[in-house]
């Protein structure tokens, strides 16, 4: 199901600072720190075109890389990106440092089927309070994405966490709850009308 591994080669930064990222950006290069598993932190670059394209192959936070420097491959989970606002480019990249039995936070992807054996067929909005759910999972074995399934589901039904069955040693981030995914609500065009009825009414 998760995407399949991939390698990344990288330089190691000498200078860290905002003058040396911008130089670096402007080299087609992206700033970029390891760290994570009781190890010191490597300041390193990246190749710009090998890291967007990997971003827009999607599945980016969710798949295990592994990440060349002076010779050595570190396998690493990328934890968090910065995109410049105005040019949507890729500014610094973190990465935890990941071992096969590496316990991992991430927010996975919410995905859903058979949408056309529930309410939804009949006019029933799908009305997706997470689009993605935080879990902790093995590093060695992130899923891709959940899928809950919503056959057989009527308006007003909401779809739970528990709805799904979660791959073998993934939980929930949230453990206090059983939490709302989605649910399914009558179309929009009702609810519009009550809502302007309700101000009239509140004067």
């Amino acid at each position: 199901m998760s995407h399949a591994s991939y390698e990344l080669k990288a330089e190691t930064r000498e200078r860290v600072g905002k003058g040396s990222s911008r130089e670096l950006r402007r080299n087609g290069l992206i700033p970029a720190v390891i760290y994570g598993d009781k190890q010191a932190p490597i300041a390193i670059t990246l190749n710009t075109n090998e890291v967007t394209k990997r971003i827009h192959a999607g599945g980016f936070m969710t798949t295990v890389a592994t990440i060349e420097v002076n010779g050595e491959k570190i396998r690493v989970l990328p934890k968090d990106y910065q995109l410049d606002p105005v040019r949507d480019f890729t500014m610094h990249i973190d990465f935890l440092r990941v071992s096969a039995n590496s316990q991992v936070t991430v927010a996975v992807p919410v995905h859903f089927i058979n949408e056309e054996k529930s309410a939804i067929k009949t006019g029933g909005v799908l009305n997706i309070v997470r689009h993605e759910v935080e879990l902790h999972v093995p590093a060695s074995n992130i899923p891709e994405a959940i899928t809950f399934d919503l056959a057989g589901l009527k308006v007003g039904d909401s779809i739970h966490i528990s709805a799904v069955k979660l791959p073998a040693g993934v939980t929930p981030v949230i453990t206090d709850r059983d939490f709302t995914v989605a649910t399914i609500v009558a179309p929009a065009a009702g609810i519009e009308e009550e809502e302007a009825g309700e101000e009239t009414s509140g004067e």
